[in-house]
């Protein structure tokens, strides 16, 4: 049995969320596929991720101890490492991630949990691991000139690739917002793209 963490970075809801539209339906299917799979449901915005304070910063440098895995916000980086799979539903802001999404990776990024420093440098602590990000955007970033201004999903999977994780998947709605486009017929066909993934993720 695989456990599988569902992290969600949007404010809107399951309804009007595009990007949440993908990611419910992908977990709906991954369900049917993974009966046995556990799903763990985090959304950061119910759970009130916040910035890094100067105390949590002297926190993750601190020794990690077995009550560590209580703490408040290094929680958080435990329960990344015992996951599996990890889905992150999380639309392009500005040409990047929700701010939230940001503040839950400096939760996460912690030395001695999720990678750790050897003398040849930094190393991530989850190899094995998969991910998929499920991303809606407004525009067309997958093709130049835009492509190169995206930094939504070209940073997420660089972190996870610096914590270990190199199995990794994007499933993107694109030029939702661009004047003239069928965005029925876009987001329909992600969504069948969504299903072919999640019976094999």
């Amino acid at each position: 049995m695989a456990k599988l963490l569902y992290i969600k970075a949007n404010p809107k809801s399951d309804q009007s969320s595009r990007t949440f539209i993908i990611s419910e339906h992908f977990i709906k299917v991954y369900k049917e596929f993974h009966p046995n799979d556990e799903i763990i449901t985090l959304d950061l915005y119910k759970e009130g991720i916040h910035f890094l304070t100067a105390e949590d910063i002297n926190d993750i440098f601190a020794p990690k101890t077995e009550s560590s895995k209580n703490h408040p916000f290094l929680k958080y980086a435990y329960q990344f490492l015992e996951a599996d799979k990890y889905v992150f539903a999380a639309p392009m802001w500005n040409l990047s991630i929700p701010a939230i999404l940001k503040a839950y990776i400096d939760y996460i990024t912690v030395s001695g949990i999720t990678f750790k420093y050897t003398e040849q440098g930094a190393v991530g602590l989850l190899k094995g691991k998969k991910a998929v990000h499920i991303m809606a955007t407004g525009g067309e970033y997958k093709t130049p000139p835009f492509s190169d201004f995206e930094m939504a999903n070209r940073y997420l999977k660089t972190i996870l690739g610096f914590m270990g994780v190199d199995d990794f998947q994007l499933i993107s709605a694109q030029r939702l917002d661009i004047v003239g486009e069928d965005v029925e017929k876009i987001i329909s066909n992600v969504l069948k793209e969504a299903e072919e993934i999640a019976k094999r993720f």
